[in-house]
């Protein structure tokens, strides 16, 4: 396990907390390329050491905060209906990710990964917000495909756009890929 990956509790936690919040405000006030190890241990409480010694570099560091900030904060809506609610969840998904802010994050989270250990918790981010879109249609007594063929058929093609190609990418695109993935369900 990554020590990025690592959740920890009582003092460990408040200084993950804190030396995330230095970098958010940091970034915010002087931009991404100002932001020095020097300056975040400054503005969180603690010595440069303290950060070197838990991240290892800013890169972790950086790809450590844009991790925290990809996690969803709030469960898929629920519109009624499986097409409806994977076709929300993709056009958001595209939204955020496509978003300058969202593709810093993305960039950072990937930079910073020496051992893939970001890459697959933003992964499961994404499978964590399918399975509860498919859990409910389910409910609801509709056939779905499988998570990975969302995340195959959906996600990866949105990712791979938003990175390398992202002129002409718009939810039109989303619901299209929503639309296939779910098409072989219905029969």
């Amino acid at each position: 396990m990554s020590r990025q990956m690592v959740r920890p509790g009582g003092r460990s936690a408040r200084v993950q907390a804190s030396v995330h919040a230095a970098v958010r405000e940091l970034v915010a006030e002087n931009g991404r390329e100002a932001l020095t190890v020097p300056q975040v241990a400054q503005r969180a409480g603690v010595t440069p050491s303290t950060i070197y010694r838990r991240w290892g570099d800013l890169q972790e560091l950086l790809s450590d905060v844009a991790v925290e900030r990809l996690r969803p904060e709030t469960a898929p809506g629920d519109h009624g209906s499986l097409l409806s609610d994977l076709t929300s969840w993709a056009e958001q998904f595209l939204d955020e990710m496509s978003s300058p802010t969202g593709r810093a994050y993305i960039r950072d989270a990937l930079l910073g990964d020496p051992d893939g250990g970001n890459a697959g918790q933003c992964s499961a981010y994404a499978a964590e917000q399918i399975d509860a879109v498919l859990a409910r249609a389910a409910g609801r007594g509709e056939r779905t495909p499988g998570t990975e063929a969302v995340i195959d058929h959906v996600v990866a093609p949105l990712m791979y756009r938003i990175l390398f190609r992202p002129d002409g990418l718009d939810s039109a695109y989303a619901r299209r890929l929503v639309t296939a993935v779910l098409a072989p369900a219905a029969h």
